[in-house]
């Protein structure tokens, strides 16, 4: 039961009061109305397990029979106007110990952007199921106690900006970590050794707090782009990328028969060394060494490397005339590199935008092991810093010619007479988005959830072969699968992605309003209505092609066609994410299609499923 959208689609609010006979409800497993204008407070519901309740009106306190709910693993209330011991939304109190018992959470609790006050529970400990934990943007105080090391499931956890202070406390096993924010609190002492062996862990923020000593150059500290640990000004050493200072060497401990000799190298060696310097520099230009300093690199040994003077020179100084796209995290630049001047898509992360540095992470790590046909061939990266000794990333792509679909789908004043896409064409790239998304989830070492399939992050190529790109939300799965970042996400990604491509509407457009979205749309039409919904492009000369194509002039044979394909858009993006299909049985079906749409006859798909998925890897 839920009535709220998700992110790329306009839906209805409901307001009022929720009724108190959804108490009687108690067999109810799942309850979502988030985002809506809903006030009042919430009854008894024993058995559910999720509870989407954020971006309402709710008033007044959570009743406290919600430690009764023994079977929920996620609970959602943030954004409300909630009162009482309760977190995740605007309250100025402590945590509850209510909370910290609720044992059968086991996908996330999320306290984020509050004003709690008070200490982090011991009890914490309870929740040894917890996939995320977010207490982030708080006021809480104290030591972190190290019961949290009990949460072994955690795969994310979030502390940042609180009054968190004393040593960093030992979750060494907390082995399945990727995400660990402790930026912005008053933490104390040494980076624990532990933290090298974390061997998931994908980005690691240790920013302005009040830690000393010397940077560990092992493990995830081995990756400049995967840790963050600026405005720690007694931190050294660390790999040169860091760009740390030095740690002071041991001072001598006792006087003895050899301190002479030691003063003495002490003195002479340093000046000696800064007169062999001097004499150097002479013969090298000072510009030279300048602009040397500056070229690091990144993205492992595999990959060319690349500075970032050469993207500078490549994309004319990141011109605007050479600007292809721009997004959330960054810019895209078209550029031409040296030696051979090979045509590459730059993109240029904002870091001043929360969550780049994340994102340029999770591309680097999901794009450097992947390799089929279907996804953006990435190049190479770049990590340095520009002339102004600013903090520089960027990634390079091959170039996509033909741009994004979103560009032929909805295509600007002037472009709408040249881009037009036919029925084949549409089948061709439903099939290779597909295709890629079965490669990313059944395919890989490690599954990996895209989580961002919308027309503007599918590229084409000179053939119009599309190619699943923008990678900086995805996330790599191991055993412990949230729901929310599951593969099924993607399945609804793609589902409503399908509709948009045959209906010519983006699932905001105004037609969408009350009850009414996409995948209704497209599902009330599956009864003898297809061709009132269908893009206008299809709707007659294009059609008329698959006509042509077929040999057959029978109106009901070209409708086969698109109720099969309105079908898998439709059984991809079910609310529920159980109900979706998954994207094996997706590809199968579009084979299918595309074999009587070309006149094949039926063959034996799975063979050709398997065939196409062993060419496709690259």
């Amino acid at each position: 039961m839920r009535f709220a959208g998700r992110s790329g689609r306009k839906c209805p609010f409901l307001g009022g009061s929720i009724p108190n006979e959804i108490q009687n409800l108690i067999n109810l497993n799942v309850l979502g109305m988030e985002y809506n204008l809903l006030i009042g407070i919430m009854g008894k519901l024993s058995n559910l397990k999720s509870l989407y309740l954020r971006g309402n009106h709710l008033m007044g306190e959570i009743p406290s029979n919600i430690g009764n709910m023994t079977q929920l693993f996620y609970l959602l209330l943030n954004n409300n106007s909630l009162q009482g011991n309760i977190p995740e939304n605007k309250l100025n109190d402590t945590i509850p110990e209510l909370l910290m018992n609720l044992l059968s959470l086991s996908v996330g609790l999320d306290i984020l952007y509050n004003s709690l006050t008070g200490t982090l529970l011991v009890e914490v400990g309870n929740l040894k199921e917890l996939l995320i934990l977010d207490v982030s943007y708080n006021k809480l105080s104290g030591e972190i106690p190290s019961a949290l090391g009990r949460c072994l499931a955690l795969v994310q956890l979030y502390m940042q900006q609180n009054l968190f202070h004393g040593i960093i406390p030992s979750i060494s096993q907390l082995t399945g970590l990727q995400y660990l924010d402790l930026s912005s609190n008053k933490f104390s002492g040494q980076i624990p050794q532990y933290m090298v062996n974390l061997s998931f862990l994908l980005n690691l923020n240790l920013s302005n707090n009040n830690l000393e000593g010397e940077v560990p150059t092992q493990g995830v500290f081995s990756n400049a782009s995967a840790v963050e640990i600026y405005n720690n000004i007694k931190l050294c050493g660390g790999i040169p990328k860091l760009h740390l200072h030095r740690c002071p060497t041991q001072e001598l401990q006792k006087p003895g028969k050899h301190t002479t000799l030691k003063l003495v190298l002490v003195i002479v060696i340093p000046i000696f060394l800064i007169g062999l310097t001097l004499f150097l520099l002479s013969f090298y230009p000072i510009r030279k060494l300048k602009q040397k300093s500056l070229e690091t690199y990144s993205f492992g040994r595999f990959f060319p490397k690349i500075s970032y003077t050469d993207l500078l020179k490549a994309t004319d100084g990141f011109s605007t005339e050479n600007l292809i796209g721009s997004g959330h995290h960054g810019r895209v630049y078209k550029g031409m590199l040296s030696p051979d001047e090979s045509t590459v898509a730059v993109k240029v992360l904002n870091l001043h935008q929360r969550g780049a540095a994340k994102s340029f992470v999770a591309e680097c790590q999901v794009l450097r092991n992947i390799r089929h046909r279907n996804l953006v061939k990435v190049l190479t990266a770049c990590s340095s810093t520009d002339y102004e000794g600013n903090e520089f990333k960027a990634l390079v792509y091959e170039f996509m010619p033909n741009g994004t679909l979103e560009s032929w789908l909805h295509p600007r004043d002037g472009q709408s007479q040249t881009r037009k896409l036919n029925f084949l064409q549409r089948i061709n790239i439903a099939i290779d988005v597909a295709f890629a998304l079965h490669y990313l989830h059944n395919e890989c070492q490690m599954p990996i959830v895209h989580c961002d399939i919308k027309p503007s992050n599918i590229l084409l190529d000179n053939d119009l072969t599309a190619h699943v790109s923008d990678f900086g939300l995805a996330r790599l799965l191991n055993v412990y699968v949230p729901i929310e970042v599951s593969t099924r996400g993607d399945t609804y990604s793609f589902g409503i992605l399908l509709l948009e491509m045959f209906t010519g509407r983006r699932p905001t457009d105004e037609l969408f309003k009350d009850d009414l979205n996409l995948h209704n749309f497209a599902k009330m039409a599956l009864c003898g209505r297809v061709t009132e919904i269908v893009d206008q492009f299809l709707s007659s000369e294009v059609m008329q092609g698959v006509q042509d194509c077929i040999g057959s002039s029978s109106e009901h044979t070209r409708i086969e066609f698109l109720v099969s394909v309105f079908q898998i858009g439709v059984a991809c993006s079910y609310d529920f994410p159980i109900d979706r299909m998954n994207m094996s049985d997706v590809v199968l079906e579009f084979l299918l299609v595309k074999d009587k749409f070309l006149g094949n006859g039926v063959r034996d798909n799975t063979t050709q499923f398997t065939s196409e998925i062993s060419e496709a890897i690259v």
